[in-house]
């Protein structure tokens, strides 16, 4: 997928505007969530995610979704990883 694909299907979604993250060579987060929902496409190097023990790799041009305060892990690939990321924030209760 492209950038350009991606923020076409963010905004069809009513997903505001992605920001570029960058995270370190080797680096990892232990588990932890967000108090929001995310779709991210990955634009350079490689990242796991690992939820419930199901490890998924993704690289450039692949997109992930996680939900709402959905327990994850990430560890990113040797040259790091740099992601396409746009928060939605949930709606109040």
């Amino acid at each position: 997928m492209t950038p350009a694909i991606f923020k076409a299907f963010l905004l069809a979604e009513g997903f505001p505007e992605p920001v570029l993250v960058e995270r370190e060579r080797n680096g990892f987060l232990d588990l932890h969530s967000h108090s929001f929902e995310v779709r991210a496409l990955i634009t350079h190097g490689q990242m796991e995610i690992t939820i419930n023990g199901d490890s998924q790799s993704y690289g450039v041009g692949e997109a992930f979704h996680l939900t709402q305060d959905q327990i994850h892990s990430e560890r990113y690939g040797s040259d790091g990883v740099q992601y396409l990321a746009s928060r939605r924030e949930s709606s109040p209760k």
